[in-house]
Protein backbone atom coordinates (compact mmCIF):
# COMPACT_ATOMS: atom_id res chain seq x y z
CA UNK A 1 0.00 0.00 0.00
CA UNK A 2 3.00 2.76 -0.12
CA UNK A 3 3.51 3.43 -3.10
CA UNK A 4 -0.77 4.32 -3.31
CA UNK A 5 -0.65 6.50 -0.30
CA UNK A 6 2.00 8.53 -1.13
CA UNK A 7 -0.09 8.91 -4.55
CA UNK A 8 -2.92 9.82 -2.93
CA UNK A 9 -1.15 12.29 -0.34
CA UNK A 10 0.54 14.28 -2.83
CA UNK A 11 -2.29 14.19 -5.42
CA UNK A 12 -4.66 15.42 -1.93
CA UNK A 13 -2.35 18.34 -1.32
CA UNK A 14 -3.46 19.29 -5.35
CA UNK A 15 -7.04 19.28 -4.45
CA UNK A 16 -6.70 21.56 -1.71
CA UNK A 17 -4.40 23.80 -3.57
CA UNK A 18 -6.90 23.56 -6.53
CA UNK A 19 -10.05 23.55 -5.32
CA UNK A 20 -9.62 27.19 -2.98
CA UNK A 21 -11.22 29.36 -6.04
CA UNK A 22 -12.99 26.69 -7.65
CA UNK A 23 -16.17 25.04 -7.67
CA UNK A 24 -16.42 21.35 -7.57
CA UNK A 25 -18.13 19.38 -9.82
CA UNK A 26 -18.22 15.70 -8.62
CA UNK A 27 -19.66 12.29 -10.96
CA UNK A 28 -19.88 9.13 -9.39
CA UNK A 29 -20.90 5.83 -10.03
CA UNK A 30 -24.62 4.54 -8.61
CA UNK A 31 -23.87 1.36 -6.97
CA UNK A 32 -22.82 1.34 -2.87
CA UNK A 33 -19.21 1.91 -4.01
CA UNK A 34 -19.93 5.00 -5.97
CA UNK A 35 -22.63 6.06 -3.41
CA UNK A 36 -20.51 5.66 -0.20
CA UNK A 37 -17.61 7.38 -2.11
CA UNK A 38 -19.75 10.31 -3.06
CA UNK A 39 -21.12 10.67 0.48
CA UNK A 40 -17.52 10.68 1.75
CA UNK A 41 -16.42 13.46 -0.99
CA UNK A 42 -19.42 15.76 -0.01
CA UNK A 43 -18.89 15.47 3.91
CA UNK A 44 -15.54 16.45 3.49
CA UNK A 45 -15.92 19.38 1.17
CA UNK A 46 -18.96 20.30 3.63
CA UNK A 47 -15.93 20.99 6.21
CA UNK A 48 -13.77 22.43 4.03
CA UNK A 49 -16.27 25.07 3.27
CA UNK A 50 -15.87 24.64 -0.78
CA UNK A 51 -18.83 24.55 -3.39
CA UNK A 52 -19.91 21.56 -5.25
CA UNK A 53 -22.40 19.80 -7.05
CA UNK A 54 -22.89 16.41 -7.58
CA UNK A 55 -24.28 14.00 -10.71
CA UNK A 56 -24.94 10.14 -9.91
CA UNK A 57 -24.59 8.48 -12.65
CA UNK A 58 -25.49 4.14 -14.07
CA UNK A 59 -22.64 4.70 -16.60
CA UNK A 60 -20.29 7.34 -18.52
CA UNK A 61 -20.67 8.16 -21.60
CA UNK A 62 -19.05 10.73 -24.56
CA UNK A 63 -22.21 12.58 -24.36
CA UNK A 64 -22.22 12.99 -20.91
CA UNK A 65 -18.35 14.34 -20.91
CA UNK A 66 -19.07 16.50 -23.67
CA UNK A 67 -21.39 18.25 -21.41
CA UNK A 68 -19.64 19.11 -18.37
CA UNK A 69 -18.88 22.75 -17.68
CA UNK A 70 -15.25 23.55 -18.60
CA UNK A 71 -14.49 25.99 -15.68
CA UNK A 72 -15.55 23.79 -12.94
CA UNK A 73 -12.73 21.06 -10.79
CA UNK A 74 -13.96 18.05 -11.82
CA UNK A 75 -13.95 14.87 -9.85
CA UNK A 76 -14.59 11.37 -11.10
CA UNK A 77 -15.16 8.81 -8.54
CA UNK A 78 -15.44 5.17 -9.11
CA UNK A 79 -15.90 5.44 -12.94
CA UNK A 80 -14.02 7.03 -15.74
CA UNK A 81 -11.52 4.69 -15.99
CA UNK A 82 -12.12 3.49 -19.33
CA UNK A 83 -12.80 6.81 -20.83
CA UNK A 84 -9.27 8.65 -19.54
CA UNK A 85 -7.61 9.67 -23.12
CA UNK A 86 -11.01 11.22 -24.12
CA UNK A 87 -11.26 13.51 -21.10
CA UNK A 88 -7.61 14.02 -21.90
CA UNK A 89 -8.51 15.72 -25.05
CA UNK A 90 -11.76 17.40 -23.59
CA UNK A 91 -10.00 20.60 -22.36
CA UNK A 92 -10.69 20.40 -18.97
CA UNK A 93 -8.90 22.67 -16.39
CA UNK A 94 -8.75 20.30 -13.26
CA UNK A 95 -9.19 16.72 -13.31
CA UNK A 96 -9.39 14.53 -10.20
CA UNK A 97 -10.03 10.35 -10.73
CA UNK A 98 -10.13 8.22 -7.92
CA UNK A 99 -10.98 4.52 -9.05
CA UNK A 100 -10.33 1.33 -8.85
CA UNK A 101 -11.54 -0.09 -12.19
CA UNK A 102 -9.19 -1.96 -14.98
CA UNK A 103 -7.24 1.09 -17.09
CA UNK A 104 -4.71 1.25 -20.17
CA UNK A 105 -3.01 4.14 -19.76
CA UNK A 106 -3.19 7.73 -17.21
CA UNK A 107 -2.58 10.57 -19.28
CA UNK A 108 -0.12 13.57 -17.99
CA UNK A 109 -2.88 15.75 -17.80
CA UNK A 110 -5.00 14.10 -14.99
CA UNK A 111 -4.61 13.44 -11.61
CA UNK A 112 -5.28 9.66 -11.20
CA UNK A 113 -5.42 7.61 -8.44
CA UNK A 114 -6.07 4.08 -8.96
CA UNK A 115 -4.92 0.95 -7.30
CA UNK A 116 -5.07 -0.77 -10.15
CA UNK A 117 -1.71 1.33 -11.17
CA UNK A 118 -0.05 1.37 -7.75
CA UNK A 119 -1.07 -1.64 -5.83
CA UNK A 120 -1.53 -5.11 -5.48
CA UNK A 121 -4.11 -4.36 -2.90
CA UNK A 122 -7.54 -4.68 -4.00
CA UNK A 123 -9.30 -1.69 -2.59
CA UNK A 124 -12.85 -0.07 -3.58
CA UNK A 125 -13.28 3.36 -4.87
CA UNK A 126 -14.67 4.44 -1.62
CA UNK A 127 -11.39 3.15 0.24
CA UNK A 128 -9.14 5.06 -1.90
CA UNK A 129 -11.93 8.18 -1.30
CA UNK A 130 -11.96 7.82 2.07
CA UNK A 131 -7.99 7.57 2.55
CA UNK A 132 -7.88 10.73 0.49
CA UNK A 133 -10.27 12.72 2.55
CA UNK A 134 -8.37 11.27 5.55
CA UNK A 135 -5.04 13.51 3.93
CA UNK A 136 -7.17 16.49 3.75
CA UNK A 137 -8.36 16.48 7.05
CA UNK A 138 -7.56 13.77 9.82
CA UNK A 139 -11.19 14.10 11.39
CA UNK A 140 -12.40 12.62 8.32
CA UNK A 141 -11.82 9.10 10.18
CA UNK A 142 -15.64 9.70 11.35
CA UNK A 143 -16.34 8.67 7.32
CA UNK A 144 -14.38 5.47 7.99
CA UNK A 145 -17.78 2.88 7.95
CA UNK A 146 -18.27 4.51 4.81
CA UNK A 147 -15.35 2.88 2.95
CA UNK A 148 -15.96 -0.47 4.69
CA UNK A 149 -19.70 -0.81 3.17
CA UNK A 150 -18.46 0.40 -0.11
CA UNK A 151 -15.95 -2.03 0.04
CA UNK A 152 -18.29 -4.91 0.91
CA UNK A 153 -20.87 -3.40 -1.72
CA UNK A 154 -18.25 -4.30 -4.35
CA UNK A 155 -17.81 -7.82 -2.50
CA UNK A 156 -14.19 -7.17 -1.02
CA UNK A 157 -14.70 -8.39 2.26
CA UNK A 158 -11.92 -10.80 1.73
CA UNK A 159 -9.46 -8.10 1.08
CA UNK A 160 -10.48 -5.79 4.30
CA UNK A 161 -8.02 -7.13 6.94
CA UNK A 162 -4.99 -6.39 4.49
CA UNK A 163 -5.17 -2.79 4.64
CA UNK A 164 -3.17 -2.59 7.62
CA UNK A 165 -6.61 -2.83 9.87
CA UNK A 166 -6.28 1.11 9.48
CA UNK A 167 -9.79 1.50 7.51
CA UNK A 168 -11.72 -1.41 9.77
CA UNK A 169 -10.22 0.39 12.85
CA UNK A 170 -10.85 3.80 12.23
CA UNK A 171 -14.73 2.90 11.71
CA UNK A 172 -15.60 1.53 14.65
CA UNK A 173 -16.52 -2.13 12.77
CA UNK A 174 -17.93 -4.87 14.86
CA UNK A 175 -17.36 -8.25 13.44
CA UNK A 176 -18.93 -11.53 14.38
CA UNK A 177 -18.35 -15.46 12.87
CA UNK A 178 -21.05 -16.56 11.00
CA UNK A 179 -23.15 -18.18 8.50
CA UNK A 180 -22.80 -15.29 5.70
CA UNK A 181 -26.83 -14.95 4.40
CA UNK A 182 -27.96 -11.18 5.12
CA UNK A 183 -29.15 -9.64 7.29
CA UNK A 184 -27.70 -11.54 10.07
CA UNK A 185 -30.00 -8.79 11.95
CA UNK A 186 -33.44 -9.96 11.15
CA UNK A 187 -35.55 -13.34 11.81
CA UNK A 188 -34.82 -16.09 9.43
CA UNK A 189 -37.19 -16.93 7.71
CA UNK A 190 -37.88 -13.18 6.06
CA UNK A 191 -33.90 -13.38 5.86
CA UNK A 192 -33.94 -16.85 4.35
CA UNK A 193 -37.54 -15.79 2.38
CA UNK A 194 -35.22 -13.95 0.15
CA UNK A 195 -32.15 -14.91 0.55
CA UNK A 196 -30.53 -14.59 -3.00
CA UNK A 197 -26.57 -15.36 -2.12
CA UNK A 198 -26.96 -17.97 -1.78
CA UNK A 199 -29.67 -19.08 -3.83
CA UNK A 200 -31.34 -21.91 -2.26
CA UNK A 201 -33.85 -23.70 -4.43
CA UNK A 202 -37.33 -24.37 -3.53
CA UNK A 203 -36.57 -22.12 -0.31
CA UNK A 204 -35.47 -18.43 -1.74
CA UNK A 205 -38.66 -16.98 -2.28
CA UNK A 206 -40.59 -19.81 -1.23
CA UNK A 207 -42.03 -19.27 2.62
CA UNK A 208 -43.70 -22.80 2.69
CA UNK A 209 -40.25 -24.15 1.94
CA UNK A 210 -38.36 -21.68 4.23
CA UNK A 211 -40.34 -23.09 7.43
CA UNK A 212 -39.73 -26.69 6.11
CA UNK A 213 -35.97 -25.58 6.29
CA UNK A 214 -36.26 -24.14 9.70
CA UNK A 215 -38.38 -26.87 10.83
CA UNK A 216 -35.63 -29.58 9.86
CA UNK A 217 -33.38 -26.99 11.47
CA UNK A 218 -34.99 -27.81 14.54
CA UNK A 219 -35.02 -24.07 14.94
CA UNK A 220 -38.86 -22.96 16.49
CA UNK A 221 -40.11 -19.34 16.86
CA UNK A 222 -39.87 -18.00 20.63
CA UNK A 223 -42.61 -15.75 21.35
CA UNK A 224 -43.64 -15.69 17.56
CA UNK A 225 -40.48 -14.24 16.80
CA UNK A 226 -37.71 -16.78 15.24
CA UNK A 227 -34.04 -15.78 15.75
CA UNK A 228 -31.91 -13.88 13.72
CA UNK A 229 -28.51 -15.39 12.45
CA UNK A 230 -26.18 -13.73 15.02
CA UNK A 231 -28.50 -15.06 17.88
CA UNK A 232 -27.80 -18.47 17.01
CA UNK A 233 -25.72 -20.29 18.98
CA UNK A 234 -22.84 -22.77 17.33
CA UNK A 235 -24.72 -25.88 17.26
CA UNK A 236 -27.95 -24.05 15.92
CA UNK A 237 -25.55 -22.72 13.26
CA UNK A 238 -24.52 -26.14 12.45
CA UNK A 239 -27.55 -27.45 11.72
CA UNK A 240 -29.07 -24.53 9.56
CA UNK A 241 -25.37 -24.97 7.56
CA UNK A 242 -26.60 -28.63 7.08
CA UNK A 243 -30.04 -28.19 5.99
CA UNK A 244 -29.11 -25.23 3.15
CA UNK A 245 -26.30 -27.76 1.66
CA UNK A 246 -28.84 -30.78 1.15
CA UNK A 247 -31.11 -28.50 -0.99
CA UNK A 248 -27.97 -27.59 -2.77
CA UNK A 249 -24.99 -29.78 -2.55
CA UNK A 250 -23.08 -27.56 -4.67
CA UNK A 251 -22.43 -25.02 -1.97
CA UNK A 252 -19.19 -25.40 0.08
CA UNK A 253 -19.96 -25.29 3.87
CA UNK A 254 -16.50 -23.15 4.32
CA UNK A 255 -18.03 -20.68 1.32
CA UNK A 256 -21.35 -20.30 3.87
CA UNK A 257 -19.54 -19.72 7.07
CA UNK A 258 -17.36 -16.14 7.68
CA UNK A 259 -17.33 -12.98 8.95
CA UNK A 260 -20.05 -10.81 8.82
CA UNK A 261 -19.49 -6.86 9.49
CA UNK A 262 -21.57 -4.74 11.46
CA UNK A 263 -21.80 -1.02 11.13
CA UNK A 264 -23.72 1.54 13.01
CA UNK A 265 -25.78 3.77 10.75
CA UNK A 266 -29.24 5.70 12.15
CA UNK A 267 -27.94 4.97 15.48
CA UNK A 268 -28.37 1.11 15.16
CA UNK A 269 -26.12 -1.29 14.37
CA UNK A 270 -26.83 -3.71 10.97
CA UNK A 271 -25.62 -6.10 8.24
CA UNK A 272 -23.46 -3.94 6.30
CA UNK A 273 -24.56 -6.55 3.66
CA UNK A 274 -28.03 -4.98 3.87
CA UNK A 275 -27.01 -1.90 4.36
CA UNK A 276 -25.16 -2.25 0.85
CA UNK A 277 -28.44 -3.81 -0.38
CA UNK A 278 -30.65 -0.70 0.45
CA UNK A 279 -28.61 1.91 -1.32
CA UNK A 280 -27.91 -0.68 -4.45
CA UNK A 281 -31.33 -1.31 -4.56
CA UNK A 282 -31.88 2.99 -4.25
CA UNK A 283 -29.87 3.33 -7.39
CA UNK A 284 -31.10 0.49 -9.76
CA UNK A 285 -34.71 1.93 -9.04
CA UNK A 286 -33.43 5.33 -10.08
CA UNK A 287 -33.41 6.73 -6.62
CA UNK A 288 -29.99 7.81 -6.16
CA UNK A 289 -30.47 10.82 -4.18
CA UNK A 290 -32.28 8.58 -1.74
CA UNK A 291 -29.57 6.20 -1.93
CA UNK A 292 -26.90 9.35 -1.18
CA UNK A 293 -29.31 10.61 1.85
CA UNK A 294 -29.97 7.68 3.64
CA UNK A 295 -25.56 7.16 3.91
CA UNK A 296 -25.78 10.75 4.93
CA UNK A 297 -27.68 9.55 7.44
CA UNK A 298 -30.74 11.97 6.73
CA UNK A 299 -33.77 10.45 9.06
CA UNK A 300 -36.79 10.90 6.00
CA UNK A 301 -34.84 8.65 3.57
CA UNK A 302 -34.78 5.33 5.93
CA UNK A 303 -38.25 4.52 5.30
CA UNK A 304 -38.69 5.42 1.25
CA UNK A 305 -34.79 3.70 1.21
CA UNK A 306 -36.23 0.44 2.79
CA UNK A 307 -39.74 0.44 0.83
CA UNK A 308 -37.46 0.76 -1.83
CA UNK A 309 -35.39 -2.18 -1.02
CA UNK A 310 -38.48 -4.46 -0.63
CA UNK A 311 -39.48 -3.98 -3.96
CA UNK A 312 -35.98 -4.53 -5.19
CA UNK A 313 -35.97 -7.90 -3.27
CA UNK A 314 -39.11 -9.04 -5.08
CA UNK A 315 -38.14 -8.00 -8.60
CA UNK A 316 -34.96 -9.73 -7.94
CA UNK A 317 -36.43 -12.80 -6.66
CA UNK A 318 -38.75 -12.86 -9.96
CA UNK A 319 -35.76 -12.39 -12.41
CA UNK A 320 -33.51 -15.18 -10.80
CA UNK A 321 -36.30 -17.58 -11.31
CA UNK A 322 -36.42 -16.68 -14.81
CA UNK A 323 -33.02 -16.85 -15.11
CA UNK A 324 -33.68 -20.39 -13.32
CA UNK A 325 -36.37 -21.74 -15.67
CA UNK A 326 -35.54 -20.04 -18.69
CA UNK A 327 -33.12 -21.89 -22.04
CA UNK A 328 -30.27 -20.70 -21.51
CA UNK A 329 -27.37 -20.42 -24.66
CA UNK A 330 -24.56 -22.30 -23.10
CA UNK A 331 -21.26 -24.26 -24.34
CA UNK A 332 -17.75 -25.65 -22.82
CA UNK A 333 -16.99 -22.78 -19.68
CA UNK A 334 -19.97 -20.66 -20.75
CA UNK A 335 -23.46 -19.36 -19.85
CA UNK A 336 -25.36 -16.85 -21.76
CA UNK A 337 -28.73 -15.79 -20.47
CA UNK A 338 -30.63 -13.45 -22.57
CA UNK A 339 -33.25 -11.57 -20.02
CA UNK A 340 -34.96 -9.77 -22.98
CA UNK A 341 -37.71 -7.72 -21.35
CA UNK A 342 -37.92 -10.60 -18.33
CA UNK A 343 -34.99 -8.82 -16.78
CA UNK A 344 -34.54 -5.92 -15.66
CA UNK A 345 -31.42 -4.50 -17.16
CA UNK A 346 -30.27 -2.87 -13.28
CA UNK A 347 -30.82 -6.79 -12.16
CA UNK A 348 -28.62 -7.83 -14.98
CA UNK A 349 -25.52 -7.71 -13.45
CA UNK A 350 -26.75 -8.48 -9.43
CA UNK A 351 -28.14 -11.53 -10.88
CA UNK A 352 -24.76 -12.42 -12.92
CA UNK A 353 -23.40 -12.42 -9.88
CA UNK A 354 -25.40 -14.26 -7.67
CA UNK A 355 -25.13 -17.02 -10.16
CA UNK A 356 -21.19 -17.37 -10.30
CA UNK A 357 -21.35 -17.60 -6.49
CA UNK A 358 -24.29 -19.55 -6.15
CA UNK A 359 -21.85 -22.80 -7.14
CA UNK A 360 -24.55 -23.66 -9.47
CA UNK A 361 -21.75 -23.61 -12.19
CA UNK A 362 -18.46 -24.89 -12.03
CA UNK A 363 -15.25 -22.71 -11.02
CA UNK A 364 -14.33 -21.05 -14.13
CA UNK A 365 -17.36 -20.62 -16.12
CA UNK A 366 -18.24 -17.19 -17.38
CA UNK A 367 -22.02 -16.70 -16.44
CA UNK A 368 -23.28 -13.78 -19.19
CA UNK A 369 -26.67 -12.15 -18.93
CA UNK A 370 -28.34 -9.58 -20.85
CA UNK A 371 -31.13 -7.42 -20.17
CA UNK A 372 -33.33 -4.90 -22.46
CA UNK A 373 -33.45 -1.12 -21.61
CA UNK A 374 -35.02 1.50 -24.47
CA UNK A 375 -32.83 0.84 -27.37
CA UNK A 376 -30.15 -0.83 -26.13
CA UNK A 377 -29.01 -4.17 -24.38
CA UNK A 378 -27.28 -4.43 -20.82
CA UNK A 379 -24.61 -7.11 -20.99
CA UNK A 380 -23.10 -8.19 -17.37
CA UNK A 381 -20.13 -10.83 -17.24
CA UNK A 382 -19.08 -12.69 -13.93
CA UNK A 383 -16.46 -15.39 -13.77
CA UNK A 384 -17.30 -18.32 -11.15
CA UNK A 385 -14.97 -18.71 -8.75
CA UNK A 386 -13.50 -15.64 -9.56
CA UNK A 387 -10.75 -17.75 -11.62
CA UNK A 388 -10.46 -17.93 -15.03
CA UNK A 389 -10.82 -15.80 -18.25
CA UNK A 390 -10.13 -12.38 -18.59
CA UNK A 391 -13.86 -10.71 -18.95
CA UNK A 392 -13.55 -7.23 -19.51
CA UNK A 393 -10.74 -8.32 -21.88
CA UNK A 394 -13.47 -10.67 -24.01
CA UNK A 395 -16.05 -7.72 -23.68
CA UNK A 396 -13.68 -5.26 -25.07
CA UNK A 397 -13.07 -7.96 -28.23
CA UNK A 398 -16.80 -8.23 -28.83
CA UNK A 399 -17.60 -4.28 -28.77
CA UNK A 400 -14.33 -3.20 -30.56
CA UNK A 401 -16.50 -5.26 -33.61
CA UNK A 402 -20.26 -4.58 -32.79
CA UNK A 403 -20.14 -1.13 -30.91
CA UNK A 404 -20.91 0.18 -27.74
CA UNK A 405 -19.28 0.89 -24.34
CA UNK A 406 -17.33 -1.37 -21.80
CA UNK A 407 -16.17 -1.28 -18.36
CA UNK A 408 -15.15 -2.94 -15.24
CA UNK A 409 -12.75 -5.98 -14.14
CA UNK A 410 -11.01 -9.60 -14.98
CA UNK A 411 -13.45 -10.96 -13.18
CA UNK A 412 -16.39 -8.80 -13.64
CA UNK A 413 -17.38 -6.69 -16.25
CA UNK A 414 -19.95 -5.29 -18.23
CA UNK A 415 -21.06 -3.15 -21.57
CA UNK A 416 -24.13 -1.96 -23.39
CA UNK A 417 -25.12 -2.09 -26.94
CA UNK A 418 -27.65 -1.94 -29.44
CA UNK A 419 -30.59 -3.82 -29.74
CA UNK A 420 -29.78 -3.98 -33.73
CA UNK A 421 -26.51 -5.78 -32.95
CA UNK A 422 -28.08 -8.76 -30.48
CA UNK A 423 -27.31 -11.54 -32.56
CA UNK A 424 -24.37 -10.35 -33.53
CA UNK A 425 -23.47 -10.10 -30.11
CA UNK A 426 -23.80 -13.15 -29.04
CA UNK A 427 -22.14 -14.93 -31.86
CA UNK A 428 -19.53 -13.16 -31.29
CA UNK A 429 -19.34 -13.48 -27.99
CA UNK A 430 -19.88 -17.47 -27.98
CA UNK A 431 -16.94 -17.23 -31.00
CA UNK A 432 -14.94 -15.52 -28.57
CA UNK A 433 -15.23 -17.61 -25.76
CA UNK A 434 -14.27 -20.56 -27.35
CA UNK A 435 -11.50 -19.35 -28.55
CA UNK A 436 -10.34 -18.16 -25.31
CA UNK A 437 -11.16 -21.60 -23.89
CA UNK A 438 -8.35 -23.28 -26.76
CA UNK A 439 -6.07 -20.26 -25.72
CA UNK A 440 -6.28 -21.52 -21.85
Amino acid sequence: MGDILELIRDNANKFLEKSKDKEIFIVSHFDTDGITSATIMIKSLKKLDRKFSVKILKSLDKDFIDKIPKNKLILFLDLSSSFLDYISESNFQDVFVIDHHQLNSVPENLFVINSELNSEQKISSSGLTYLFCKELDNSNKEFAKLAILGMIGDRLESEIDKLNHGILNDGEIKRKRGLLIYPSTRPLNRTLEFCSNPYIPEVTGNIKGVLELLRESGLQPINGKYPSIIELNEEEMQKLVTSIILRNSSINENELLGDIFLIKLFNKLEDARELSAIVNACSRFGESETALQFCMEIPRARKKADLIHAKYKQTLIAGLKFASNTEKIQGNGYVIINGKEEIKDVMAGTIASILASSNVYETGTVVITLAYFENNIKVSARVAGNTGRNVYQLLENVVEIVGGDVGGHVNAAGCNISQEKESEFIELLKKNLEVELVRI
